[in-house]
């Protein structure tokens, strides 16, 4: 056996999280703050409360060069600017906790991925009337074009 396959044998497996754990790779942090969407938040530092309010994440990213921001009911948030995600739950929320030494941004999710794919989804009669419409346009400018190419 070589030595590269021996490695891939003893491999560690990647983590498993479910609701509660510490995420500390920033694909990872990205990946879960990607699905919130309206928050609570709560800012504190030092262990006392700066900031609090609601708002949308408008945009997840990982940069070094960029900053996180929240204002305007509007939060933009930079994985790089924090240390790592720790993910909690209790019966009535789930809590995601962005920390960075002595600061921390607590992100309560006032929706969820179930009720957003809810109302973001369009029912089949919906969906045939659109392809139906397109194919209906498309046709016509097919008929139009072989009309004026044989005059």
């Amino acid at each position: 056996m070589s030595h590269d396959s021996f490695s891939r044998n003893t491999r560690i497996p990647a983590p498993c999280i479910i609701d509660d754990g510490t995420v500390i790779d920033k694909q990872d942090m990205q990946r879960v703050l990607t699905d919130l969407n309206r928050v609570r938040y709560v800012h504190t530092h030092d262990g006392r409360t700066t900031s609090e309010g609601e708002g949308c994440i408008l945009e997840v990213f990982a940069d070094p060069h960029r900053a996180t921001m929240v204002a305007n009911h509007a939060l933009y948030l930079n994985v790089y600017s924090f240390d790592y995600l720790q993910l909690s739950k209790t019966d009535d929320e789930s809590r995601f906790d962005l920390i960075q030494d002595d600061r921390r941004l607590r992100l309560i999710p006032l929706t969820n991925p179930l009720q957003d794919q809810a109302e973001r989804g369009i029912n089949a009669a919906e969906l045939e009337a659109m392809v139906a419409e397109v194919l209906s346009a498309s046709l016509d400018v097919q008929i139009d074009d072989e009309e004026n190419f044989s005059l």
